[in-house]
């Protein structure tokens, strides 16, 4: 998978098309990750204790990496990237400015 857990991504489809956040978890088995502030879902909590009340708590749900982009830390915009082999150490690139992700 090529986005992974701390990279700053920005959705390019769905409800929350435009919006940026931090990778929170990634689950490469289903091509899904968990991205801070996007596909946030309710979910209905019951009162634990003696006087509490319910409530509604938002959550981020599993997100289809195919709708999002990674963003360049330097540049700042959502790129494309591409690897680069220095010895036998693989590395990320933006497609656009050319620096190191």
């Amino acid at each position: 998978m090529k986005i992974k857990k701390g990279d700053k991504v920005k959705s390019i489809a769905g409800k929350d098309r435009g919006k940026t956040g931090k990778v929170l978890k990634v689950f490469p088995e289903k091509n899904k990750v968990i991205v801070e502030g996007l596909n946030l879902i309710k979910k209905h909590v019951k009162p634990r204790k003696e006087g509490e009340k319910g409530q509604r708590v938002e959550i981020p749900a599993k997100i289809n990496v195919s709708n999002l982009m990674l963003v360049c830390p330097k540049c700042g915009k959502a790129t494309r990237f591409g690897y680069k082999f220095s010895g036998d150490i693989k590395s990320r690139f933006c497609k656009k400015c050319q620096s190191e992700i």
